[in-house]
């Protein structure tokens, strides 16, 4: 049976919103587009007695760029901010498609990055690229601010590694090396308002013509986005070329654990699977030769 009621609270700063996560204790959530949490609600998947929203709260929403910090991305940062912003577009175009390529308009316009990120789904349009280009979270909580390297923030389907009371602020993204590629690309079987069936992020380090570094994640097809090791093995050292990523995407296929469900069989996400991560391997490679 769903609440229909529930406390709303809209704090004015990241302690005051601390403060009241802790005063309200279990079933208070955190909302800041609300794409997720209330729908979550609405299907009774979720009881919530509070929600401490973050819209009020100042330069959450802030996207920075810069040689030595990288990007910046607030946690109330709308997904279509992110998608349009021309220095993203310029310097990060895979983290600008992903955003892009997140459910619909509608959505883009009130869901963010960090929100999509702490739903902690395997299937996170976002999570795959920003985990291969090495994304920290800053976070703060009742013990103050911490970062945490995004490889150590899902635990599994709907799991993350907060702390009670702990907020995500914002997710960093170094900067890229003038030598390195990264593209994402995913498949959604029934339409782009509904999540990946597949979706893989890759950034790569070349050293002339062959590729120095290789991370290659993968989405929806594992508990949660799921590095393909053995594939960057399959990669790294070699002279890159489109044979080279259609081996290491066949590898990939093989590391794969996915499930059937209501959106794709296992047999066919295993098929794209070794699809996109050549497809993305290729378009990593592309972006890492115009620089």
């Amino acid at each position: 049976m769903t609440r229909s009621r529930f406390d709303y609270h809209a704090p004015e700063s990241v302690e005051e919103a601390v403060e009241l996560l802790e005063k309200l204790g279990k079933n208070t959530f955190v909302m800041a587009g609300g794409t997720d949490i209330l729908i979550k609600q609405r299907h009774g998947l979720i009881q919530p007695e509070a929600i401490v929203g973050l819209k009020k709260i100042n330069n959450l929403d802030r996207i920075s760029i810069s040689p030595k910090n990288g990007l910046v991305i607030g946690a109330t940062t709308l997904l279509a901010d992110v998608a349009a912003h021309t220095g993203i577009k310029k310097q990060y175009p895979a983290i600008a498609a992903a955003a892009q390529n997140t459910a619909n308009v509608q959505v883009r316009n009130m869901g963010t990055v960090v929100g999509n990120l702490c739903n902690a789904s395997p299937s996170a349009d976002n999570a795959p690229v920003l985990l291969a280009m090495g994304a920290q979270l800053a976070i703060t909580g009742p013990g103050g601010s911490r970062e945490l390297p995004l490889n150590e923030f899902f635990k599994g389907p709907g799991i993350h590694a907060l702390q009670p009371a702990e907020i995500v602020t914002s997710v960093h993204i170094p900067p890229p090396r003038a030598d390195s590629g990264a593209a994402y690309v995913h498949l959604s079987a029934r339409g782009k308002i509904d999540c990946a069936a597949v979706n893989a992020g890759v950034m790569i380090t070349m050293n002339g013509r062959k590729a120095k570094n290789v991370r290659i994640y993968i989405g929806a097809c594992a508990p949660i986005p799921m590095r393909a090791e053995k594939a960057e093995k399959v990669v790294v050292d070699k002279v890159f070329n489109g044979k080279l990523a259609e081996k290491a995407g066949v590898t990939a296929s093989n590391e794969a654990m996915p499930i059937t469900d209501v959106r794709a069989s296992e047999d066919y996400r295993k098929h794209m699977v070794a699809v996109l991560t050549k497809r993305a391997l290729v378009g990593a490679h592309k972006d890492a030769k115009k620089k």
